[in-house]
């Protein structure tokens, strides 16, 4: 294929959405429900890893998320996903989420999350995608960081495989 891209930059993929918390999205105490969030920031994350890969995109991992502090009914939600790096088929994508308060023109942190998506094609075929170009000091710490988290995923997924080994093919971990 001539217009196969090899990399592309983090600009290019950055993806964000924005929701107002209504009171069916939260629970008893009026505080968005924990997995409406992570529903959040699952769908914006697999936009950052769309626009990346340029593909279809599949959830392969949630494997930190943060919840700083409660949501509450009346919100207005923003949430930010870039891709950190890309391997051969996988791209790990980081969502930041805040609360926007309009009337004081501020935002507060509220939950973080990285997640790791396969790029696939109609089949389920994996596909490769492009290296990502961190350009700011920022986005070269991210892309150092996601390395690094790769490298513990590997060593847990490892750990994992050996504990089912251990305990006979009828448990499941």
């Amino acid at each position: 294929m001539s217009d196969l891209v090899l990399e592309r930059t983090v600009a290019e993929s950055q993806s964000e959405r924005s929701e107002i918390v209504l009171p069916a999205d939260s629970n008893a105490l009026g505080s968005l429900f924990g997995g409406r969030l992570m529903q959040y920031i699952d769908l914006v994350g697999a936009m950052a890893a769309s626009r990346h890969a340029r593909a279809f995109t599949v959830t392969a991992s949630m494997d930190h998320l943060d919840f700083v502090a409660p949501v509450r009914v009346g919100e207005l939600l923003i949430l930010k996903a870039s891709v950190n790096r890309a391997f051969r088929t996988s791209m790990e994508i980081g969502v930041r989420v805040m609360v926007e308060d309009v009337r004081e023109q501020r935002l507060r942190h509220v939950s973080s999350a990285y997640l790791t998506f396969v790029a696939v094609d109609r089949e389920g075929n994996r596909l490769v995608v492009p290296q990502v170009v961190p350009e700011t000091e920022h986005q070269k710490r991210r892309f150092e960081d996601a390395g690094r988290r790769r490298e513990m995923r590997a060593g847990e997924t490892q750990r994992k495989k050996e504990m089912r080994a251990a305990l006979g093919a009828g448990w499941h971990v």
